[in-house]
C-alpha cells in the first residue's frame, strides 16, 4: 500500500507530493519495481540530502528504512557486508566498541548505506581517504528488470562506477560490503590552526594535509578586506589508546538539543551571523590542541535535532562548490568577495581540500578546494543569486555537488559534469523503460524517457 505524502528533503524545499511506498521485504520491493503503471520509482533512504535528489513529485518514492540488516562481518579483514537502508550511526554503535570505524564519513550519521554510496559522500578525509565507493568491495543492484546484479571494480565495472555518485537512477543498491577501518579509541586529536585570510588558509592545508587524516575549515564568509576568508582549520587523527588512559572505544550518546518548530526566518541574519562568525573565529587559540569525542569532530550538528528548523517554513538551500587546483584560489576569493558584498550570510561554511578524482561518472569531488554553505529560502530572492554563484563556478571550471543541490539548471550541469554522456549510456542499458527517475533527474534531464 501507499500514501499521498508532501515531503522534503532535508532543507525542506523543495516540497513535493509523492506517492510513498514502504517495502517489507525483497519480494515486495521487487513487485514495486515491476509494476508495469506510468508511474517513475526513485528509492529514498533517511531523507538527508538537501533538495530533490530523494523527491519524485507525482511519482513514486521507496522508502527502504527496513532494509537494514547486518549480514556478515569478517574480523580479520575487517570487511562488513550489510543491507543499503542500514543507517552509519547503527554501523558505529555496533563497531565501534570493536575497535572499528567507516573509512569515510560525510557530516552526519543519519545517513543510509545505500544513499551515501548513491550521492558518493566525502568527508573530512578526502585528501588521504577520497571517497566512500573507493572502499567499497562490491554492492548488489536490484535493476528496473528486476534482476539482482553484483558491481565490483571487476564484475560491471561500469555499472558500479554510474551508480557510486549515480543518484539513484541505475537501480536500487540492496546490500553491500565495505572495509572498516581499525581505531584504538573512540576519541579524535585535534590540532586547531587560525588563518588570517583565504590565502593562508590554503597555505595552511598545503603545509599540514599530508599530516593529518581529517582536514577541515570553518571559514567566516563575511569577512571583507585583508580578512577574506579567515579561517579556523581542525586537523585531526584517530587517538591511540595508549595516550590517555580514560580513552575507551565507547559510544557515548551526544547530548540533544531540540528545535521543536521552525524558527522565524529573520533569526538568521547577516547582523546575528556577523556576531556569530566573530564570537566562533576569537574562540580558538592558534596552535592549540584538544583530545575531543569522534561526535564532536564529524557529527556537530547530529547533536541537534531537527537543526533544519532553524532556517523557518520556507525550508534552505545548501550550496556545495568545487574549484579544480588551478583556479581554487582566484574561484573562491571571487564567490567570498560577493558573499561578503552581498550580505548573503551563510550559518554553515565549511572550507576543505579534496585528493584525487576517481572514475565514479557523476561524482563530486576532484583535486582542489571545496567550500560549503547554505541560505535560506524566505521570499526566494536567493535564487538569481545563486545563479549568479553557478556562472561564477563554471567559469572557474568548477562543479557543484547533486546530493546538495535543489536549483541547477539543465545547461550548467551537463558542463559541469563531462562524464554524463557515458553516465546516460549506461542508464539506457540498464532501464530502457526509465523506470528509474526523481525530480532532481528530470530537472537537470538527466531522465525523462517514458514520463
Amino acid at each position: 500500500m501507499f500514501r499521498k505524502e508532501k515531503i522534503g528533503g532535508w532543507g525542506n524545499y523543495p516540497i513535493e507530493e509523492c506517492f510513498v511506498y514502504r517495502p517489507e521485504n525483497l519480494s515486495d520491493l521487487r513487485e514495486l519495481v515491476e509494476w508495469q503503471d506510468d508511474s517513475c520509482r526513485i528509492s529514498r533512504g533517511n531523507g538527508r540530502s538537501y533538495g530533490d535528489t530523494a523527491l519524485n513529485g507525482g511519482h513514486s518514492l521507496l522508502l527502504l528504512t527496513k532494509f537494514n540488516r547486518f549480514l556478515s562481518f569478517d574480523s580479520e579483514k575487517g570487511i562488513l557486508e550489510c543491507e543499503g537502508g542500514t543507517m552509519l550511526e547503527e554501523i558505529i554503535e555496533f563497531f565501534l566498541p570493536r575497535g572499528y570505524f567507516l573509512p569515510v564519513t560525510p557530516g552526519t550519521k543519519f545517513v543510509t548505506l545505500g544513499g551515501a554510496i548513491a550521492n558518493d559522500v566525502h568527508g573530512k578525509n578526502h585528501h588521504r581517504g577520497g571517497c566512500l565507493s573507493e572502499h567499497i568491495l562490491d554492492f548488489k543492484l536490484l535493476t528496473a528488470s528486476g534482476e539482482i546484479l553484483t558491481c565490483s571494480r571487476v564484475q560491471n565495472k561500469d555499472l558500479f562506477w554510474a551508480t557510486a555518485g549515480g543518484i539513484g537512477l541505475t537501480g536500487i543498491i540492496l546490500s553491500a560490503r565495505i572495509r572498516l577501518i581499525q581505531i584504538e579509541s573512540a576519541m579524535i586529536d585535534v590540532d586547531y590552526l587560525i588563518a588570517k585570510n583565504l590565502e593562508e588558509a590554503f597555505e595552511l592545508f598545503r603545509q599540514h594535509d599530508h599530516k593529518y587524516e581529517y582536514s577541515v575549515a570553518w571559514i567566516d564568509c563575511l569577512a571583507a578586506g585583508e580578512a577574506l576568508g579567515r579561517s579556523v582549520l581542525m586537523l585531526g587523527n584517530h587517538s591511540p589508546r595508549t595516550k590517555i588512559n580514560t580513552h575507551s572505544l565507547e559510544t557515548k550518546t551526544a547530548f540533544k538539543w531540540n528545535v521543536p518548530a521552525s524558527m522565524p526566518p529573520s533569526l538568521l541574519n547577516p547582523l546575528t551571523i556577523k556576531g556569530f562568525n566573530q564570537f566562533y573565529y576569537s574562540s580558538f587559540k592558534d596552535g592549540s590542541h584538544k583530545t575531543i569525542d569522534y561526535n564532536s569532530y564529524f557529527y556537530p550538528l547530529d547533536s541537534i535535532l531537527n537543526w533544519n528548523r532553524l532556517y523557518g517554513k520556507k525550508g534552505f538551500v545548501q550550496y556545495q562548490a568545487v574549484f579544480p587546483e588551478e583556479t581554487s584560489m582566484a574561484g573562491l576569493t571571487e564567490m567570498l568577495k560577493k558573499l561578503s558584498e552581498s550580505k548573503r550570510a551563510s550559518f554553515l561554511a565549511v572550507l576543505k581540500s579534496f585528493g584525487s578524482q576517481n572514475e565514479g561518472l557523476l561524482s563530486f569531488p576532484y583535486k582542489g578546494h571545496t567550500l560549503a554553505l547554505d541560505f535560506p529560502v524566505k521570499d526566494g530572492t536567493i535564487f538569481p543569486f545563486l545563479k549568479e554563484l553557478d556562472e561564477l563556478v563554471l567559469r572557474y571550471n568548477g562543479r557543484i555537488y547533486l546530493a546538495k543541490d535543489s536549483v541547477l539548471d539543465q545547461r550548467t550541469f551537463e558542463a559541469m559534469y563531462p562524464d554524463l554522456d557515458k553516465f546516460k549510456k549506461i542508464k539506457k542499458e540498464i532501464d530502457p523503460k526509465g523506470i528509474f527517475s526523481s525530480s532532481m533527474s528530470r530537472r537537470l534531464a538527466i531522465t525523462g524517457e517514458g514520463l
